[in-house]
């Protein structure tokens, strides 16, 4: 029985907590840019979480940890599906864009299709040679 009265006195407080940092959550203002993973140069390097922002009409990435990358007259080249072996560290359900900008560098970015329409509004197409 005292078994019991304890069990219910930690669900009680782990509810409480639970409760607690979910409201501190919801009270911060959203962060700002697309939630993505980001692999710099495209092919090669791990992927790395992060935000693309655009504000200002300058796109740039912001890794989590470190800091940020502009991407001066940055244009997606092309929108794949992941492969298997990319499905294991980023969400297989994810889809890629790989991006060129201006002084020849490149980068892949990571994100779940309800973002990649505002991801490809914020990074315009290359346009292709007739």
């Amino acid at each position: 029985m005292i078994e019991f009265v304890v069990f219910a006195l930690v669900a009680a407080g782990a509810g409480w907590l639970v409760r607690r940092k979910h409201r501190s959550r919801t009270a911060l203002a959203p962060v700002p840019g697309i939630p993505c993973m980001a692999r710099h140069p495209a092919g090669a390097g791990r992927w790395r979480p992060g935000r693309i922002d655009a504000e200002g009409g300058a796109a740039r990435w912001t890794p989590s940890r470190g800091e940020p990358v502009p991407l001066p007259g940055g244009r997606s080249t092309a929108v794949r599906v992941p492969s298997v072996r990319e499905g294991i560290a980023i969400n297989p359900g994810s889809r890629i864009v790989t991006c060129a900008y201006a002084d020849g560098g490149t980068i892949e970015v990571a994100v779940m299709p309800l973002d990649l329409r505002e991801l490809l509004a914020a990074l315009p197409q290359e346009e292709r040679a007739a």
